[in-house]
């Protein structure tokens, strides 16, 4: 008796529900990721061996380029909001809801406030070719000093870090850490490249 052969097939998988899928979780990824706004200004970071990282989030950070001058930055667009809003108030400016609204998608800036509608007003690439006068912070207009309080009033858990250039002026970076003593705020980070000590030896 002969045996009976069953013919043998080949198994399919159905991937239109897994396309399906990709192409929603592509959507979603489009919809809900926001663009970071390039910085105002490109610091060449001194070398260090420090291994403390700071956090990318919750953090108040101020800026000294290569002239010495001195830019601000404060993350969260309620924190931005809100401080904006008390500086704004303090001296006379006058900013209406979109430029706040604005301001809050920004990032580290370098005009003094009565100059910042304008600057917020800027294109983008206007904005990157605009050439910054850096926040006064010289005894006589002291701005910096209030950023750092009204930053401080709107988020009190928030770190604070200092970045400046490698070819500043020790005295600029001395006179913000004095501004920052003035705050109060007496622990900081100074952020780094991170340099490999010459005296330790990676091995495999």
């Amino acid at each position: 008796m002969s045996k009976i052969k069953i013919p043998k097939k080949s198994p399919s998988i159905d991937m239109t529900p897994m396309v399906d899928l990709a192409f929603l979780l592509v959507t979603f990824f489009m919809l809900t990721s926001q663009f970071r706004a390039p910085e105002s200004v490109v610091v060449d970071l001194p070398s260090s061996i420090s291994e403390i990282k700071v956090p990318e989030r919750n953090v108040i950070s101020i800026i000294i380029d290569n002239h010495n001058k001195v830019y601000f930055n404060v993350d969260g667009k309620q924190v931005r909001q809100q401080v904006v809003s008390d500086m704004a108030r303090k001296y006379g400016v006058k900013l209406s809801d979109e430029q706040i609204n604005a301001f809050t998608n920004l990032n580290s800036f370098g005009v003094p406030i009565q100059s910042l509608a304008q600057w917020i007003d800027m294109g983008e690439t206007e904005r990157e070719e605009f050439e910054s006068p850096g926040i006064p912070y010289d005894s006589l207009n002291n701005q910096l000093y209030d950023w750092i309080i009204f930053s401080r009033f709107a988020n009190r858990s928030a770190r604070f870090a200092l970045k400046g250039d490698a070819q500043s002026d020790y005295a600029a970076a001395q006179a913000v850490i004095k501004i920052l003593e003035k705050c109060k705020v007496f622990k900081f980070n100074f952020i780094t490249n991170f340099e490999q000590p010459e005296n330790i030896i990676l091995t495999e």
